[in-house]
């Protein structure tokens, strides 16, 4: 979304950039980072001088880089016009034997290259597309070999694997890197009606006069998905839905509903306004959490035979503060469960009056679907026409896309865009995953009991009981 108040918005050039791509061949790269890529492309947000240098263990030559690169886009977006493809390939380039601090591989020569044929000192960005396990070593590497110093690097998530593990890689990253220069990626924050979640709120006095406690009786984030992981299996053994969802993506959502009014939408206003609430979370009991894993899910291949890991989670969060003290905020993800959808929900509380207690259950119910452009619908009661004085439930929708002069960016796109301009507005920062660790950390060291679930459903049973009395938005 454009705005005046935000940097982002801006599509000037970003100056130029040599975009340093770690795990090029990788499956992330290759489902999200390289089509988002050429994405800025088409939409004519790259820098007018710019080099994508790819970096992997296999000697690969530029050219079967630049064949993957295009394979990757006719898999997983579309096939590109040919013309603007022989442009764009010529600025593709890939450096081969890894990257490590031993032994640099092809890196350096490549990369010097590219900045020589750039001219003048070019903006460096190093975007990590690998296993959370090789974030230290690489960025120790950076820091070895001269690849730090103003750079911009940005980490995919989550970032750490657990308590111990968070601070050992924050010491290391710090210890190499200072935190502006750091983007700690969380593609949800990217996406159109996430930014409207605080849009919304601080733009319409309707919305900002009600947003607390006394008005909103709890709140649903919900993320099912269809998926399995069979192109995922071994990430996925050592990650779970928890650690791959709920602590990085649903935590987030959490913040960004029920953040304060920050001092201005800047990057480090919004910023701290979403940390400090995330310091405001209770820390889960896990008595107040459901884990569930799919039937069939240790017959997958790659995965252990024996795996206790976690392919669902649904969890009660708590907010001590003034705003949302006692308000439930409902948390849900799985893996092949009956639906995919991506909705955060604000449940209102039946306003007082002659019509307290008689209103249809859960009627005000104001939805941000996250899902492809964005969505936000809304319900309310009404009169329903004719002579009696029936009551109904009335919906409406606003599809983001269809806002006059509406250019809808993906995730991946909005935020590799911000990394090029230098904004950190929707990227993370230490002190509230911190806290996010803090939170999961009994979850983590005393998990309840993995229940098993039927693929197609929506997850075990004991996930209904723990909204109850009432229930799901999504499978009621």
């Amino acid at each position: 979304m454009a705005t005046s108040t935000q940097q982002a918005g801006s599509t000037g050039d970003p100056g130029p950039t040599v975009f340093v791509l770690f795990g090029a061949t990788g499956d992330l790269a290759k489902r999200l980072v390289l089509p988002a890529f050429y994405r800025l492309e088409t939409e004519g947000l790259l820098p007018k001088q710019w080099r994508l240098v790819g970096n992997g263990r296999g000697d690969v030559a530029h050219e079967d880089f630049r064949a993957h690169f295009h394979d990757s886009l006719v898999e997983f977006d579309t096939a590109p016009d040919p013309k603007q493809w022989d442009a764009f390939s010529q600025n593709l380039f890939f450096a081969g034997g890894g990257f490590t601090s031993a032994d640099p591989g092809s890196l350096l020569d490549v990369i010097g290259k590219a900045r020589t044929a750039i001219g003048g000192d070019p903006q460096l960005v190093h975007y990590l597309a690998v296993p959370p396990v090789a974030f230290s070593e690489l960025t120790k590497a950076l820091g070895e070999h001269g690849l730090a110093k103003d750079s911009r690097v940005v980490y995919e998530k989550p970032f750490g694997t657990s308590p111990e593990n968070f601070r050992e890689l924050d010491e290391v990253v710090h210890s190499v890197l200072d935190e502006q220069q750091v983007y700690r990626i969380d593609h949800f924050l990217g996406k159109e009606a996430t930014q409207d979640l605080h849009m919304l709120r601080f733009a319409n006095g309707l919305f900002a006069s009600s947003w607390d406690g006394q008005h909103i009786e709890s709140v649903q984030i919900d993320v099912p998905e269809t998926l399995d992981i069979n192109d995922r299996a071994q990430f996925y053994d050592a990650t779970g839905a928890v650690l791959d969802m709920m602590v990085t993506h649903l935590f987030q959502l959490a913040a960004e509903v029920a953040m304060e009014p920050p001092a201005s939408l800047g990057a480090l206003d919004l910023q701290a306004a979403r940390e400090e609430v995330i310091g405001c979370f209770r820390v889960l009991d896990p008595a107040e959490v459901v884990l569930g894993q799919y039937d069939g899910y240790r017959d997958v291949p790659g995965i252990d035979p024996h795996s206790k890991q976690n392919t669902f989670v649904a969890a009660r969060l708590w907010i001590d503060n003034d705003r949302w003290r006692g308000v439930p905020f409902y948390l849900r993800t799985g893996k092949m469960l009956a639906a995919s959808a991506q909705r955060v929900s604000l449940i209102l509380r039946d306003p007082p009056g002659p019509l307290s207690g008689q209103l249809p259950s859960e009627a005000n119910v104001l939805c941000f679907s996250l899902a492809g452009d964005g969505e936000i619908d809304l319900s309310l009661v009404t009169k329903k026409p004719g002579p009696g004085t029936d009551l109904d439930v009335a919906h409406a929708s606003i599809q983001l896309a269809s806002l006059k002069d509406a250019d809808p960016l993906p995730a991946y796109v909005r935020l590799i865009h911000d990394v090029l301009l230098g904004d950190r507005s929707l990227f993370t920062r230490p002190d509230g995953l911190a806290s996010v660790w803090k939170v999961a950390g009994p979850l983590l060291s005393n998990p309840p009991e993995i229940k098993p679930y039927a693929p197609g459903s929506w997850g075990p049973a004991e996930a209904g009981q723990l909204i109850g009395p009432e229930h799901w938005l999504l499978g009621q």
